[in-house]
């Protein structure tokens, strides 16, 4: 509960972070509370905001650059500070936030969204000779324009996709790469001359056994290899050669590498703020902080067991600014959130599926929000229509702090096609709804 003793003093909510979970955080307290009674400060280090899914489309072409960024300060209401600079540390004993240049901001709620950063240098080689000439991410703007070059030159040769360890943003993402360029190569009339890899620390496709083998047959109806259990210890960019912790080796004439994934830097100077991956400990239903009860923590910079998808930031939103709302009155956080999760998985040649799932519940078949909607784990064309739609609903619903008509934070129940117990691997575990 915030101390209000002072009744001319405002709140001081301070948000770490300005993509989706930051933006949209700061759009629904901004709708929620008049100014008078609440200070809202969003800092980030940067002021373009970057719709992150429309990374997946730039390299082959699908997507420009220029139409996936806007500035940041201009995705927030009226009313909300925005500063632009860098953080060095929280305190939390004192309830400051220290930036770059020294300026201390005090908070009564801090709400960090820093999300997820990409850290290649943990990978010996990665980042050395050969990165950013024959091997490439997609997971930033700088690397998914380079790689666009890199996929117009490249004639024929052994393209591998390869994630390096998870957690990861937006876990489909690279194989949704994989099922693209298999288009790709097909349209320019090459798919013959390339070989395609899918290498994956998993011991599937994906992580849900039902969504795996879905996604595996389709990797083997495209004719992509897949290699599992393969975790990543080097890379040498020069010769085109991945090795891993076992020995085993997956050359490469294009590599396409999903860096290891960490939390944003200040958290590890933090004292007390995060894990051993700067991740922010945090209460997987309240997306209250476990260090401090009033910090708070969404999206991608949570150590909470979701997926790092805007989707996830999307239904934990309102979760979240309902529960600040509830400390700031000093009454009982609301613990409902159930990691509902969903995403459109592009599988090329004008295709999707589409996933919804949480914490119990993995990946079934059946129809999204309900028994007549969006189809689930089935290829459609109104699934890839829904995920190019989106991009527009992104930027003029889900930032804003909008609702979005007939779709909760609650993952539904209906519409999906529970299956009948059996001896076979997730089967014999109770189906939570």
């Amino acid at each position: 509960m915030v101390d209000r003793s002072e009744e001319t003093m405002s709140t001081r909510i301070v948000i770490l972070g300005a993509g989706t979970g930051g933006t949209l955080t700061a759009n629904r307290l901004r709708r929620h509370y008049p100014r008078s009674a609440v200070q809202i400060t969003v800092v980030d280090q940067d002021d373009q905001h970057v719709y992150q899914p429309g990374l997946l489309f730039v390299p082959f072409g699908m997507s420009d650059a220029a139409d996936i960024v806007k500035p940041r300060h201009r995705q927030l209401r009226a009313g909300i500070e925005f500063i632009e600079q860098t953080i060095e540390r929280v305190v939390l004993d004192t309830d400051t936030v220290v930036l770059g240049d020294g300026t201390e901001l005090p908070y009564d709620v801090l709400v960090i969204a820093t999300g997820a950063v990409l850290s290649p240098e943990e990978t010996e080689g990665l980042a050395g000779p050969g990165w950013m000439s024959k091997v490439f991410t997609f997971y930033d703007l700088d690397g998914a324009v380079a790689l666009a070059d890199a996929l117009d030159r490249f004639e024929g040769g052994r393209l591998v996709v390869n994630v390096v360890d998870m957690p990861i943003k937006c876990p489909v993402a690279p194989l949704e790469f994989c099922f693209l360029a298999d288009a790709y190569f097909t349209e320019r009339g090459i798919r013959d001359k390339v070989e395609l890899t899918y290498a994956t620390p998993l011991d599937g496709a994906f992580t849900k056994p039902v969504a795996s083998r879905e996604l595996t047959s389709l990797l083997g109806d495209k004719h992509i290899n897949l290699v599992t259990e393969f975790n990543t210890g080097e890379v040498d960019g020069e010769a085109g050669i991945l090795t891993g912790y076992d020995g085993r080796q997956v050359p490469f004439d294009l590599g396409v590498v999903i860096p290891m994934h960490s939390g944003a830097d200040f958290v590890g100077r933090s004292e007390g703020l995060g894990d051993e991956l700067n991740f922010v400990a945090t209460n997987p239903h309240t997306l209250q902080s476990t260090v401090k009860a009033n910090v708070f923590a969404i999206g991608d910079a949570t150590n909470v067991p979701a997926s790092k998808a805007g989707s996830v930031t999307h239904f934990e939103g309102e979760v979240l600014v309902d529960n600040i709302v509830r400390f700031i009155d000093g009454a009982p956080l609301d613990a409902s959130y159930d990691g509902h999760a969903n995403c459109f998985i592009e599988t090329g040649f004008d295709k999707a599926l589409m996933i919804d799932f949480n914490y119990d519940t993995e990946p079934l078949p059946g129809h999204f929000p309900g028994p007549i909607g969006a189809p689930l784990l089935k290829e459609s064309r109104l699934n890839h229509l829904g995920k190019l739609m989106f991009q527009w609903v992104y930027w003029h619903g889900l930032l804003p702090g909008r609702n979005i008509p007939g779709i909760g934070p609650a993952m539904p129940a209906r519409g999906k096609q529970h299956p009948e117990p059996t001896g076979d691997d997730y089967l014999n575990e109770e189906v939570h709804v």
